[in-house]
């Protein structure tokens, strides 16, 4: 009985794991992951933008809806940048390996002003949506202008 409880846990602690080495097949599928994740976001993205920048209508739901789907896009794109992720169709730069820490910590601030953007989005306010979309636009930029080639 013991061992079979052992068995057990051992093969639940290896499950648990494997998910994190083998979530992509192969490198290309990383990148076409990650790829479509910040193009989802991109859209989204764009609609908050379109919004606050006057280009559109102000909707207080359509805001909301958007900023909520732009937050979930946010923290799936950064598990598809593991090893073999730097080479193929990919505009990543080389710096996103080499400068890891500096990478991790831009991609933390993006997400922590999109928590932001969201929030303010929910509060169904034009000028906080406004006040918010700027710095989560700027994380955006700083990620690009660092780590993806144009």
């Amino acid at each position: 009985m013991k061992r079979t409880f052992a068995l057990m846990g051992t093969l639940l602690a290896l499950t648990l794991a494997i998910p994190a080495q083998a979530q992509f097949a192969k490198p290309e599928d990383a990148i076409k992951y990650r790829k479509a994740s910040y193009s989802v976001m991109a859209a989204h993205f764009g609609r908050l933008g379109a919004m606050a920048n006057g280009r559109a209508p102000y909707d207080a739901k359509i805001a909301a809806e958007n900023a909520e789907l732009v937050a979930v896009m946010s923290k799936l794109p950064w598990a598809a940048y593991g090893e073999g992720t730097d080479k193929g169709d990919t505009r990543a730069k080389p710096e996103i390996w080499k400068e890891s820490a500096k990478f991790k910590e831009a991609a933390d601030k993006m997400q922590a002003e999109i928590v932001k953007l969201n929030v303010a989005a929910k509060a169904g306010n034009l000028d906080a949506l406004k006040a918010a979309f700027g710095p989560a636009a700027a994380s955006c930029k700083a990620c690009h202008d660092n780590f993806r080639k144009d």
